[in-house]
């Protein structure tokens, strides 16, 4: 007897002749024009629309991963395009690809530590007692703490307060964010170093303040790199840098060859 699969279904989206839907809302009437890109994006992830605090916060968030100049990403796709022009699409997907733990992408990780630190907390948990488990397990284990610290922004990444700010303003300073500068201030006086709360650590506290599961985070930094990354291509249509970025590595290596 075969046996019967799962029934396939989704609510995310369906058309007929002469309607969309969308999360189970008529797209033409309901959402075009009406809704900007961060709330399409929440609504998309989360199911539900976001309320106007949310979605003020939801936009910041995206916003600040869009662009961080020449970075990893930035040169694959350039790079990538240089060699295959005519697909836009693949040079953009190689950047993508680069989305990772070291550039861009860390907020996934800090998500996780926060939120497993916090699974079974009391509401009165000790945050810093908290905090030095967290920095103990990573010192120990000589990993990198995901979250802090930042090889150009010292002491303090500037984006950081203006997001916490935000938050703030529209009611999402929390736990989630106290755990964080608790592992920041922990981290600091153990390592004896500015470690500074990173761009990518706010985001990852304020998205698990807005209820995001750590498994999704990284994709709210692949939505904004995938913006700056069609605008560094943008550029390099009218102003090439590949070439000479390929050229110059190219004539360096030769130039430092083994003799």
């Amino acid at each position: 007897m075969v046996k019967k699969g799962k029934a396939l279904q989704s609510r995310m989206g369906w058309s007929t002749a002469d309607t969309i839907t969308v999360q189970e809302r008529d797209f033409t009437n309901d959402l075009l024009g009406k809704i900007d890109l961060g709330a399409m994006a929440f609504l998309e992830i989360q199911g539900r629309m976001p309320s106007d605090k949310e979605a003020r916060v939801f936009n910041a968030l995206l916003v600040t991963l869009v662009e961080h100049g020449m970075t990893p990403q930035a040169m694959t796709s350039r790079l990538v395009y240089l060699a295959s022009p005519e697909a836009l699409q693949a040079a953009v997907a190689a950047g993508l690809c680069g989305v990772g733990s070291v550039f861009a992408g860390g907020s996934e990780q800090i998500a996780k530590v926060l939120q497993d630190g916090l699974r079974d907390a009391a509401p009165d948990a000790d945050l810093p007692a908290i905090a030095r488990r967290i920095v103990d397990e990573h010192v120990g284990r000589k990993q990198p703490i995901p979250g802090i610290g930042h090889p150009l922004h010292k002491p303090i990444d500037p984006r950081t307060p203006v997001l916490f700010s935000i938050a703030e303003q529209n009611g999402f300073r929390g736990r989630y964010i106290a755990l964080l500068e608790a592992i920041c201030a922990e981290a600091e006086t153990r390592l004896n170093r500015p470690l500074p709360i990173n761009a990518t650590g706010a985001i990852g506290a304020i998205l698990c303040e807005l209820g995001f599961p750590w498994r999704i985070c990284r994709g709210i930094a692949v939505i904004s790199r995938a913006v700056g990354l069609v605008g560094h291509l943008a550029e390099e249509m009218r102003n090439p840098l590949a070439r000479e970025i390929w050229e110059r590595a190219e004539k360096e290596v030769f130039d430092n060859r083994p003799q």
